[in-house]
């Protein structure tokens, strides 16, 4: 058998750009993509997509390899462009709409990006961000995404920046070559997809995803959450989210129906999901609130699936969500892996329990996909798993097939993520239960789940520290019965301040260099924060009492509330003031 070795026949690069081209073939007279009164079909999808590619390639000059960047919602042009702008040969980087202009600046210039595609309600923002380059640096070009069915879709300000723009979407659909020969890997392990973990003021972190890396995503989440041929996915999940999940090139591989979505709204949700007979649609915690929230709607007379992740999902919502006729599945991923590589995996047994015995399961994170060789739970320290008995905490790490190829242009980030033990070291803290489950317990990070957003506790610290009268500043997170958590700061004042700031002016001095959902929902003054021998602040006494604050019912008030006294030290007094 020693000469039996890989040759072209049997050793074709792995890529999911393929499940297109099977989709026009065998799907091709099936819906692809509706959008209000838009409607296509697999094999004009097929064509569409080759077209843009083909302009890519031809007519603005895009070569292998290089970046290409969209921000946009989810619109029939942003499905498209997850396909061709790597049938180009190009890098996909998918943009954060939320995101302020000086984050999106410092993205586009850490990744080189060539071409932007900008949907027309984010032309403020894309030429915001470009005026932010340094000089002499090259611009790259723009392509205006259009969207007709958007009424006073346009500022007068941005229609009067339109000539920034080298062209029109359409445009690129109409010159392109619809028997264009998208340009295929030469290796599996070619970079296809660049996604930033999270807006930074200095350092993004940009992970890149092989072919081979998306096209395993791919397959694995249509077989762990056992998706059926030709369901219907409603994209409630945007599709700038990790690639949604991989589920951008999933609903290809079983001929699915995508349903676009520009903005989030209950009702309409409701609507499409009867007026198409959704089956399946994705999001965080925060849209399971959204929907069992919505007023006036009926119980659904088929069941939906719905994947949720993010963050565990309250008991509460989870019996609002269900009672209406979604079927919850959980999961856990990270923007390294693309996608849920761990998912809460439903044993028929658990549904004889009681549904606060059931809610609890299912808010676990669960066990490895197939696809995903191995998770485990291990001391940082040692390396070594720590005891399956749900109480010893130590940090989650994978390995697999779904790992990323490292972070781009950070050689030591990369190196501190992927160790020479052969793991993928997340940064999140979990516990293993003796049947083999996973619950993440903490983020050894700090990171805050806003809305399905990450928000990371330094950086909002950073802008903090460059208050003129902020001393010190700590970032936690504050429970939101909508948002699921919302960032909380405890400062301390510098000595001799003759004004003293207020919550407002913190928030809008926060407002002016974060995006909206960073900005600290509620802020406290203290004298001193607690401190470790070493002089670190302890942030699991700040959590604690963030934990035990109520939700403000004003806008701003004044709230006086007592320490536990588990928690009191020289340091933390009986009492606090808070600002909210």
């Amino acid at each position: 058998m020693e000469n039996l070795k890989p040759n072209p026949a049997n050793s074709s690069p792995l890529t999911p750009l393929g499940y297109l081209e099977r989709a026009a073939v065998v799907y091709g007279d099936c819906p692809s993509v509706l959008y209000n009164r838009t409607t296509y079909t697999w094999s004009e999808t097929n064509a569409r997509c080759l077209r843009v590619a083909s302009s890519i390639v031809t007519w603005l000059g895009v070569k292998t390899g290089q970046v290409v960047s969209v921000i946009s919602p989810n619109v029939p042009a942003m499905y498209e462009l997850q396909f061709a702008v790597p049938m180009a040969g190009a890098v996909l980087s998918n943009i954060n709409t939320r995101l302020d202009a000086r984050i999106v600046s410092v993205m586009l210039l850490h990744s080189e990006s060539k071409l932007v595609f900008v949907d027309e309600l984010s032309v403020d923002l894309i030429l915001d961000a470009i005026s932010r380059f340094p000089l002499n640096t090259q611009i790259p070009r723009l392509v205006l995404i259009r969207d007709h069915g958007v009424v006073s879709s346009t500022s007068s300000s941005s229609s009067n920046h339109f000539d920034k723009f080298f062209c029109e979407y359409e445009e690129l659909v109409a010159r392109g070559d619809p028997e264009f020969q998208w340009l295929k890997p030469t290796s599996e392990w070619d970079p296809m997809v660049l996604n930033y973990t999270s807006g930074t003021t200095s350092a993004p972190k940009g992970v890149v995803q092989s072919h081979r890396t998306i096209f395993t995503v791919t397959l694995d989440s249509l077989l762990d959450w056992s998706v059926p041929k030709q369901a219907v996915f409603l994209w409630t999940l945007p599709m700038f989210h990790a690639n949604g999940w991989c589920y951008t090139w999933g609903t290809a591989a079983v001929g699915a129906t995508n349903v676009c979505l520009r903005k989030f709204d209950g009702p309409i949700i409701f609507d499409l999901i009867r007026r198409h007979g959704v089956t399946h649609m994705c999001g965080a915690p925060v849209v399971l609130n959204m929907l069992s929230n919505t007023p006036n709607v009926a119980t659904l007379e088929k069941p939906v699936q719905i994947l949720t992740a993010g963050a565990p999902p309250p008991a509460a919502v989870l019996h609002r969500t269900e009672s209406l006729g979604f079927k919850v599945s959980h999961g856990y991923g990270l923007t390294e892996v693309c996608g849920l590589v761990v998912s809460c995996a439903w044993k028929k047994k658990w549904n004889l329990l009681p549904a606060t015995e059931r809610a609890r399961l299912k808010a676990r994170q669960g066990v490895n996909s197939a696809a995903m060789t191995e998770v485990d739970v291990v001391d940082p320290n040692s390396g070594l798993s720590v005891k399956r008995d749900g109480f010893t905490m130590g940090e989650v790490v994978l390995r697999g097939n779904c790992v990323m190829l490292g972070y781009l242009k950070d050689e030591l980030a990369t190196a501190k993520a992927i160790k020479e033990d052969g793991w993928f070291y997340t940064g999140d803290v979990g516990v293993m239960h003796p049947d083999g489950y996973l619950e993440i317990k903490d983020r050894s990070k700090d990171v805050i789940i806003s809305g399905g957003e990450n928000v990371s506790s330094v950086e909002v610290e950073s802008i903090l520290y460059d208050h003129p009268a902020v001393d010190e500043a700590a970032v936690v997170a504050w429970p939101h019965d909508f948002w699921g958590e919302t960032p909380c700061a405890f400062i301390t004042v510098k000595k001799g301040t003759r004004v003293m700031p207020n919550k407002m002016e913190i928030v809008e001095y926060c407002r002016e260099k974060l995006p909206h959902y960073m900005v600290p929902k509620v802020v406290v003054f203290r004298d001193e924060l607690p401190k470790t021998s070493t002089g670190k602040i302890q942030k699991f006494i700040l959590k604690d009492i963030a934990r035990t604050m109520r939700s403000p019912t004003e806008p701003v008030a004044m709230l006086r509330f007592e320490i536990p006294k588990t928690m009191r030290s020289p340091i933390i007094g009986p009492v606090a003031w808070i600002r909210i």
